[in-house]
């Protein structure tokens, strides 16, 4: 081989080695208010029903991750939830609406799904026993889970063509909530239905009709739980955004019905779309479902200012996910992100398609080993607070920028997202407090910058509470040996696995003097805690 041919051939593997560069960008972050609030418990993860014959692109990646068959008694499991102390996790997904309860006066044989040509998604119908559903709710109870559970809405209802037609059939939803609280199960919330709303996937339900059922299933919530607390929530429609249908809804149901909307997002496409790794990097692709959450926030705000918005279901590519793409490090760039967008969007809780089960699990379908994004999470989860703080930045489309107040703690946490390849980020960071902060500031000759006073190599800076030395915390994620489609995830440097018995890792930050740059290496994520960073704005949270 030549040696052009040799050159050619590194760059195309190695495109950074020679071309690595270094681009300076400031950020603006708002500290005197909060644009929104999560709700405390903002990290949410589905368990669907899907049986292990479901099948995308010759692949076959459920195994036993159904509600039905799930492993409860697997150590790495409970472990794997309990390190959130209260993960949110919805039950439900495309059979739900097929789902019956062997409870009551059920008169349908209980049996588990079936491969059926005519069937919905090409499966008949299920059922939950309740023996399960008791063992179930034991792990729960164990785990500290916080449960959503999807009702079956198309029960009694026919089918004509793709629309449903007819009341629904609350009888079996009855029994099985009258069971429910019977044993003193807690569920925080019940949702009606899944991707019945607009033109829906597989079936879809008149929004007016819908609504008016809404109206009888709250009806009968607050009759059976009369004389039980805490109350559960009720959540609806649980599909994809349609704003005639959804403002149709949320006319015809009327105030305080449902507590929250639910929408489901998969904006990258399907599992099999070879491009995926290039959506996931590309700013203004990632930037383009910001409209279904503008949209959706001005729907709220102009016909159900009661409810509260919900990802209630987010795999980013359907059927599944993508193969070698969502449980790998790259789909923690479009994980985080999503995290971020939605929270300035007024998203009080952001549900991950899946725990377990597909290619886009946080843990792993055979193994419950959890994959990057669940890390990602994880530090998610413990770090960024409930408030959302706006940030403005002069950077560069592929630094993307988030800021919280920290958790549980004063302070300010920043995430920071690298998608470029070969660019490597120098940060200033400053918050509309400035008053009270001091900067280490190098001039900048070429153009005057949108916040006056700080230039482009500035670091972060805090309140000076004290002259003993103050420290920025770093937990910077990056793929091991540097492959985007790795399995495992380097947190500072070390790998983040699992001890022997299944222990979650300790998460250990890199401690760095306020005065020292901010950077960020190319294609790699970074949560920054700013301990002393003055937030007015945070101190109500």
């Amino acid at each position: 081989m030549h040696f052009p041919a040799v050159l050619l051939l590194f760059l195309a593997l190695f495109p950074t080695a020679l071309t690595q560069t270094i681009e300076h960008a400031e950020l603006l972050i708002e500290t005197t208010a909060r644009i929104s609030d999560t709700d405390a418990n903002y990290i949410c993860a589905t368990i669907d029903w899907w049986p292990h014959e479901k099948c995308n692109y010759n692949q076959c990646p459920w195994e036993s991750s159904s509600v039905l068959n799930l492993d409860l008694s697997h150590p790495f499991f409970a472990k794997a939830i309990q390190a959130f102390e209260h993960l949110r996790l919805r039950l439900g997904g495309s059979l739900q609406d097929q789902v019956l309860y062997d409870v009551g006066n059920l008169k349908t044989p209980c049996h588990p799904f079936r491969k059926q040509k005519d069937g919905l998604f090409g499966f008949s119908n299920g059922c939950l026993p309740m023996d399960r559903w008791d063992k179930l709710n034991s792990f729960f109870k164990r785990t500290g889970g916080l449960v959503t559970f999807g009702l079956n809405a198309l029960h009694g209802r026919q089918k004509i063509k793709k629309q449903w037609r007819g009341n629904w059939q609350s009888s079996n939803a009855h029994d099985f909530i009258k069971y429910t609280i019977s044993k003193g199960y807690q569920i925080d919330s019940w949702e009606f239905g899944n991707e019945l709303c607009g033109t829906g996937v597989g079936a879809s339900v008149d929004a007016e009709l819908y609504a008016k059922d809404v109206i009888r299933l709250k009806s009968l919530i607050g009759q059976l739980y009369k004389d039980v607390d805490p109350k559960p929530l009720l959540l609806a429609p649980g599909g994809f955004y349609d704003k005639v249908w959804f403002e149709k809804f949320l006319d015809v149901s009327g105030p305080t019905t449902v507590n929250a909307l639910t929408h489901h997002i998969y904006n990258l496409g399907p599992g099999s779309d070879r491009n995926l790794i290039s959506k996931i990097l590309n700013p203004e692709y990632l930037d383009k479902i910001s409209y279904t959450f503008g949209n959706l926030t001005q729907t709220i705000q102009a016909n159900g200012p009661w409810a509260s918005a919900w990802v209630g279901e987010s795999g980013g590519a359907y059927n599944s996910g993508g193969h070698n793409v969502s449980n790998t490090f790259v789909n923690s760039f479009w994980y985080v992100d999503q995290l971020g967008m939605a929270a300035k969007y007024k998203t009080k809780v952001y549900c991950r398609q899946t725990l377990i089960g597909g290619n886009y699990g946080l843990l792993d379908t055979n193994t419950f080993i959890p994959n990057p994004d669940y890390y990602s999470a994880l530090l998610w989860h413990r770090l960024m607070g409930r408030g959302v703080l706006d940030v403005n930045s002069n950077g560069s489309p592929y630094l993307r920028s988030y800021a919280h107040c920290t958790k549980e703690r004063a302070g300010v946490t920043l995430l920071l997202i690298n998608l470029s390849n070969q660019t490597e980020f120098s940060v200033g960071v400053k918050s509309t407090t400035s008053i009270s902060l001091h900067a280490s500031v190098k001039p900048h000759h070429k153009k005057r910058s949108f916040l006056h006073g700080l230039k482009q190599t500035v670091s972060w800076v805090g309140s000076k509470a004290s002259d003993a030395p103050l420290s920025r915390e770093e937990y910077h994620l990056t793929p091991e040996d540097g492959n985007l489609q790795s399995r495992s995830a380097l947190l500072n440097g070390r790998p983040l696995q699992l001890s022997e018995t299944g222990d979650i890792p300790s998460f250990s930050p890199v401690l760095q003097d306020v005065s020292s740059p901010v950077s960020i290496a190319p294609l790699s994520i970074k949560f920054i805690v700013f301990p002393n960073f003055i937030a007015p704005g945070c101190q109500e949270v």
